[in-house]
């Protein structure tokens, strides 16, 4: 857990053709703003709305203080051709003891269907098998979210099964979805293209 923490501490920016995927700041409060006050964003999150704009600077000066500590694995993503932060992407829990790791993300409605969730997770999984060495990735969906799990699968993880009515969320008991890819499963695909 120390290394993880080093690691996070400062976490290291990571790059794709369109993102960069960076710490947050309390800059990042009107941006982000834009897309955690829409209830329809977090119909499928763990998150309620944000209520104002004061809420989302206290809660990213919150974040940076998980920072500092290295207890935060999330990374905002940033549009690289407008400059612009436009959602989360990264790690919410590790089992390190395991080598696992649940991943999780959003992106503002104002840039779905360009591929960018899919982009961002990409990132973030290479960066927990390549850099991190960690051997299995997990990510959850709130069934009926069909498009999140779209975006697990597109980037090579394999749809495990559905935990019925395991999660309390707002008013009542949901049903989770799990995708998972393994190590072996990235390397696999890697080999495959040629990316080595």
């Amino acid at each position: 857990m120390n290394e993880v923490i080093k690691t996070f501490t400062s976490p290291p920016k990571l790059k794709t053709p369109r993102l960069i995927l960076r710490r947050m700041t309390r800059r990042d409060a009107g941006d982000m703003f834009e897309y955690a006050h829409d209830p329809e964003v977090t119909r499928y999150l763990l998150w309620a709305p944000h209520p104002d704009r004061a809420y989302t600077l206290r809660y990213l000066r919150q974040v940076e203080n998980s920072y500092k500590k290295g207890k935060f694995y999330d990374w905002g993503v940033e549009y690289r051709a407008e400059r612009k932060f436009i959602g989360t992407c990264g790690v919410t829990a590790f089992d390190l003891p395991n080598s696992t790791a649940e991943l999780g993300y959003v992106i503002s409605p104002a840039y779905s269907g360009r591929g960018i969730a899919t982009e961002a997770l990409s990132r973030v999984i290479e960066f927990c098998f390549l850099e991190l060495g960690l051997n299995r990735l997990e990510a959850h969906y709130l069934v009926g979210n069909e498009p999140s799990r779209r975006v697990m699968e597109k980037c090579g993880m394999s749809f495990e099964g559905v935990r019925r009515g395991s999660l309390f969320v707002r008013d009542g008991y949901e049903d989770v979805g799990v995708c998972a890819i393994l190590r072996s499963d990235f390397d696999n695909e890697r080999a495959v293209r040629g990316d080595y």
